[in-house]
């Protein structure tokens, strides 16, 4: 066994504590010991997970959302979305957020991967999904929740991105992976759902 060749990086965890429990996010303070020897603090965020959906229509089109996030105060462009509940799997959770959010089913789904996106204070983890074979169907927003869902082609989001109208982060990473999978650099496992 190869001994531990990240051991002059690691922090060990002296002490924690839960500073905030909310309905959504729970906040952590843990005083840690630092790989030189001395401590410091770490404030951060857990949350429970979430899934985001790259949703492919017949056609080539992509379905995105426009939604108001109150933490940028603006409305932003992105893939489907949600959080996970409580011992619910990805592909669970994806099919239904891609339900409840834009009213379409599909019939086939593949894991792409997962992203960490914000890790200097969050240990929230995206997984990523693939969906193709799409049907439209209603919609079933959660209560308070209010978003446009519309379909743009791989160019489109590309020219937002380089414009700025789109910088959510999940929505990129989505775009690297479309982009890795079409042009079969990196192939995807599907699964009939």
């Amino acid at each position: 066994m190869e001994p531990d060749q990240d051991a002059h990086l690691k922090e060990h965890t002296l002490n924690s504590k839960r500073v905030y429990e909310g309905s959504f996010i729970r906040v952590q303070r843990d005083e840690v010991q630092l790989p030189d020897g001395k401590q410091a603090v770490r404030e951060y965020v857990l949350h429970p997970g979430a899934v985001m959906i790259v949703a492919v229509l017949p056609d080539g089109r992509l379905v995105l959302e426009r939604q108001y996030r109150h933490p940028v105060k603006r409305v932003m462009i992105e893939f489907p979305a949600g959080k996970l509940d409580a011992g619910e799997g990805g592909l669970r959770c994806a099919q239904r957020e891609l339900l409840e959010e834009t009213g379409y089913t599909a019939t086939r789904w593949a894991r792409a991967g997962e992203m960490h996106p914000v890790i200097g204070y969050a240990d929230e983890v995206i997984e990523i999904w693939f969906a193709e074979g799409l049907k439209a169907g209603e919609r079933h927003l959660d209560e308070g929740e209010f978003l446009d869902v519309f379909a743009a082609t791989q160019q489109e989001l590309e020219d937002w991105v380089r414009s700025g109208e789109l910088t959510d982060v999940k929505t990129i990473v989505g775009m690297m992976w479309l982009q890795k999978w079409r042009s079969g650099d990196w192939p995807l496992d599907w699964v009939e759902a």
